[in-house]
């Protein structure tokens, strides 16, 4: 038997997921998943997703649900999963900052703004549901269709496009419910060898670990993957247990079950003049060709808070103007604008400019699982 299920690739900043409409679904998680998976061609043991719509890479191996909204004052909700390669899995458990750019261009596709102007600024306002946060989307409408054609460029990415002016709204929190959930702005984690990692826990986009690149034996400015396994398990390591640290998980095993998040990213200080630090981060497992959506947040919100490992990485504390960083395929920059009030620090919003386009859209032939 034969299902047909109707879907659309988009590219969203550095990512590139399969899109669709949660109607189009089954209700039921577990089937649900089943089809996702078969749609990308998960599980593939020899990592390379041939008989589905994956290519073997993290940052295309995504999925995203899309439904009218059932929260007042917003537009549309937005699901992400990112699903396993070579394991039966899709972790539900935060969101892609990158593919949230290719959010508005969906919905509006999709007629899930009805009142959308047909030329002009518009602002699609987006409820996050995995970690249950708002976003909102500028960009701009030509002839009754989203504007994606443009010269604006972001490193990661071939080509140009139009710039989408994404706002984070509140992002810290999402996943443990606090910007720092583990023993302040630096601590030290225990590894299960024996040997202790200084980190920095930050719950903002999403939960990150930041490590120094030197603690690892790591230069900073690395690409491509990381070839050494010892150090490749010292980063697993971090990951899962600052997820312990961060109550994100009961422990290492279960931390080691969520591929997706908590992320770990490690960084050292600026290798160019352009830019205030160097960063790297791993997305399941793999050095990011770029830079996480997500992990940008959480770099930009810890370079304006005195004491993490991100500021003190940094040339000068990046509070009140834009962060640039070195990422692996060039520059980034984005804004964390925050105030420090009687509970802590507060995030009003990140802001950051993407680009995104959809790339195809039809029906996926999907034999029965």
């Amino acid at each position: 038997m034969t299902i047909m299920l109707p879907a659309t690739l988009l590219r969203g900043g550095t990512s590139k997921g399969l899109f669709f409409r949660e109607q189009d679904l089954p209700a039921d998680p577990a089937q649900r998943d089943a089809l996702l998976l078969r749609a990308m061609g998960s599980p593939d043991p020899y990592g390379k997703q041939i008989d589905g719509l994956g290519t073997g890479i993290s940052t295309t191996s995504k999925v995203v649900l899309l439904r009218p909204s059932t929260r007042p004052d917003h537009d549309v909700d937005y699901l992400f999963g990112h699903v396993a390669i070579g394991e039966p899995l899709i972790d539900w458990s935060g969101n892609c900052g990158n593919l949230s750019a290719a959010v508005p261009l969906f919905a509006l596709l999709q007629g899930m703004l009805p009142a959308a102007p047909r030329n002009g600024p518009v602002s699609v306002r987006i409820w996050q549901r995995n970690i249950g946060k708002t976003i909102i989307a500028e960009l701009q409408m030509r002839d009754g269709l989203p504007l994606w054609d443009g010269d604006y460029r972001i490193d990661g990415v071939a080509f140009p496009g139009a710039p989408l002016r994404m706002r984070f709204i509140d992002p810290a929190g999402g996943g443990s419910g606090r910007l720092f959930p583990g023993a302040g702005v630096q601590q030290m984690l225990d590894l299960p060898d024996g040997s202790r990692l200084c980190a920095t826990l930050i719950d903002a986009g999403n939960p990150t670990v930041f490590v120094r690149a030197a603690d690892l034996g790591l230069r900073g400015d690395e690409r491509g993957d990381i070839t050494d396994p010892a150090i490749s398990q010292r980063l697993e390591w971090a990951r899962t247990a600052g997820a312990v640290a961060m109550g994100l998980s009961p422990d290492l095993a279960s931390a080691a079950a969520r591929p997706a998040t908590p992320k770990v990213s490690f960084v050292s200080p600026a290798q160019d003049r352009h830019a205030a630090l160097t960063a790297r981060i791993l997305s399941m497992g793999r050095l990011h060709h770029a830079y996480t959506g997500t992990g940008a947040i959480a770099l930009a919100a810890a370079a304006a808070i005195e004491g993490t490992l991100v500021a003190e990485a940094c040339t000068a504390l990046q509070r009140g103007k834009p962060l640039t960083f070195a990422h692996a395929s060039g520059h980034q920059q984005l804004e964390a604008l925050l105030h420090e009030g009687p509970d802590g620090w507060q995030i009003a919003e990140v802001v950051m400019l993407r680009t995104a386009r959809p790339l195809l859209q039809g029906m996926l032939y999907l034999p029965s699982p």
